[in-house]
């Protein structure tokens, strides 16, 4: 190589084989996130080949966990976690305590110190934010009462996970750690010990980070982004985007010791109740996928292969603590508080796995020799195997749960309800577009089934007699509960043209002669759906143009109804 490139070298090996080994993930009908863990592995130094720099990747990696939480914060409002608050709060503590306990009991048992076995266990209990935010948007629950539950879950987690980053080290010499610093306390109160001084700091700059972001970042942010919006340059604007949702994180970060995810998060939580929310989403997805890909690709260069055969007994030990001992506890707080089934197994397969806090903790462990190397190698090990088992689980739980959704009696509100309608109407997305085709289709007196993956939406059609079905379209369940095969009508109205595919596709396999309606953005795309079988592809862009024209210049009545004629 002519010049000495790390990060270059580093991103382009990493999307790439990201890439390559996602695709064969995603033909083999497994998750893509198995193969970029796999890329991770094979670029990491445990593997013979190219080394990326681990030390960058693990930085891009935080980049794509700020904007994917800033992302999230943007479509979950403060009225959504006080909502949840009431599970949220004991749900995540009363997990981690026994995450964390079982954690204890396997380090005894392997002959490491009470301090080890605590933090060892208290690694397990954390999720990945990428993880269960990747798990639920692509099942659709993120805006469903589920995928509060387990946001909020999420949050309540990093804020006792900040707590316990503040205050390891000055709890690192009671825990028994060999040659640990002294307590880093800003000062000290004559009569306090250092432990209470440092937990009294710490609680302060956490309510004065929540206090600046609700009082002074609920008037700034969104003043910005009027402001820039009013200046009609939409990349002065994207950069605006970029720049509160990075600036806020790092500027948290500094001032007040919180983790940049939580900086993020409440910054995307602020700009959510401004109207520019979703062009604000809009605008940073892009970055935000292509970052959390590089950060499944720094955790499997975490990952050495070789603890596999040296410890198997311990690796599973640690991988049945994330996977059954801490969902176990997650399934039974959720049912204990009268919460269905369905959100129960929801929220304890969301917390089946660990990631990025639990290095974080590993390497101050380590740092402050509180951990022995076998503990993190077991953590890296645990998080990898659970990252990668996670997407199972979650079909597994949809087998589960889907024979009681046909059941007449069901707790679940928003299960399946079959439609017994014939020559029907299909509407695939009820959004701006759906609500206007949903209103042409009551004023035409033709009965519709709507295919919708917001929780909120459904139960408002349900409650206004009109039938409608609750998660991804492209689900043959979904299509089916519809009667597709019955249906003459498909309007597909989701703007995301590699979804309409899939639903175009199985809907025409389903029923030849049905009449199929999509839109698109692009060319490309109505020529890429217009392929999988849609009969009228309507390109908004062009559509808009075209009545521009008209209004411009109008045609004479005579020919206007002449073109309006069947």
């Amino acid at each position: 190589m002519p010049h000495h490139t790390p990060l270059i070298a580093t991103i382009v090996v990493g999307i790439v084989l990201a890439f390559a080994l996602g695709a064969i993930a995603n033909r083999l009908r497994i998750s893509p996130i198995v193969g970029y863990l796999l890329a991770g592995v094979l670029v990491g130094p445990h593997t013979p080949g190219f080394v990326a720099d681990q030390a960058l990747a693990a930085e891009l990696a935080e980049i794509g966990v700020i904007l994917l939480m800033f992302g999230v914060g943007l479509h979950f409002s403060l009225k959504d976690l006080l909502s949840v608050k009431a599970i949220a709060i004991p749900g995540a503590l009363g997990q981690m305590a026994v995450a964390t306990a079982l954690g204890l009991g396997l380090g005894l048992a392997l002959g490491w110190p009470l301090g080890a076995g605590i933090v060892f266990g208290l690694a397990l209990s954390v999720a990945s934010t990428v993880v269960l935010l990747r798990a639920l948007q692509e099942r659709h629950l993120l805006d469903s009462e589920r995928g509060r539950i387990a946001v909020g879950w999420l949050v309540v987690e990093d804020l006792a996970m900040v707590l316990a980053l503040v205050l390891l080290p000055a709890l690192a010499g009671v825990l028994g750690a060999e040659g640990a610093p002294k307590a880093a306390v800003p000062f000290t109160i004559p009569g306090i010990p250092d432990i209470a001084t440092s937990l009294a700091v710490t609680i302060a700059k956490i309510v004065a980070f929540v206090a600046m972001m609700l009082v002074v970042g609920r008037r700034v942010i969104p003043w910005v982004l009027h402001r820039i919006v009013h200046t009609g340059n939409r990349e002065l604007f994207r950069l605006a985007v970029l720049a509160i949702s990075l600036g806020v994180a790092y500027g948290c970060a500094l001032l007040f010791d919180v983790s940049f995810a939580l900086g993020a998060f409440f910054a995307g939580m602020i700009l959510g109740e401004s109207e520019l929310s979703q062009r604000a989403a809009d605008e940073t997805l892009p970055l935000r996928d292509a970052f959390a890909v590089l950060f499944f690709v720094s955790v499997g260069m975490l990952f050495d292969p070789a603890i596999l055969l040296r410890d198997p007994l311990p690796v599973l030990g640690a991988l049945a603590i994330v996977m059954l001992g801490k969902s176990a506890a997650a399934l039974l707080i959720v049912l204990a508080f009268r919460r269905s089934m369905a959100t129960a197994l929801t929220i304890s397969a969301s917390l089946a796995q660990i990631g990025e806090f639990s290095f974080i903790l590993a390497t101050l462990g380590l740092a402050l020799k509180l951990l022995p190397e076998q503990a993190r190698d077991l953590i890296l090990a645990g998080a990898i195997l659970s990252i990668m088992a996670n997407p199972a689980l979650f079909v597994l739980i949809d087998r589960i749960t889907r024979p009681k959704s046909a059941a007449p009696a069901v707790a679940e509100p928003l299960s399946l309800r079959p439609t017994t309608l014939q020559g029907h109407a299909i509407v695939v997305g009820y959004g701006r577009v759906g609500r206007v085709i949903g209103e042409g289709l009551r004023r035409a007196g033709v009965p519709f089934v709507v295919l919708e993956t917001s929780v909120d939406v459904v139960t408002k059609l349900r409650a206004e007699g009109v039938e409608a079905q609750c998660g991804n379209a492209a689900e043959p369940t979904l299509l089916e509960a519809a009667n597709v095969a019955g249906a003459r009508l498909l309007f597909v109205a989701i703007p995301i043209a590699f979804e309409a595919g899939q639903v175009i596709e199985q809907a025409r396999r389903a029923n030849p002669t049905l009449s199929i309606i999509a839109r698109a953005h692009f060319d490309a795309e109505v020529a890429h759906l217009a392929g999988l079988g849609a009969n009228a592809v309507v390109m908004g862009e062009r559509e808009i143009a075209a009545a521009m024209v008209r209004e411009a210049f109008p045609p004479p009545p005579g020919a206007a109804t002449a073109a309006s004629a069947p």
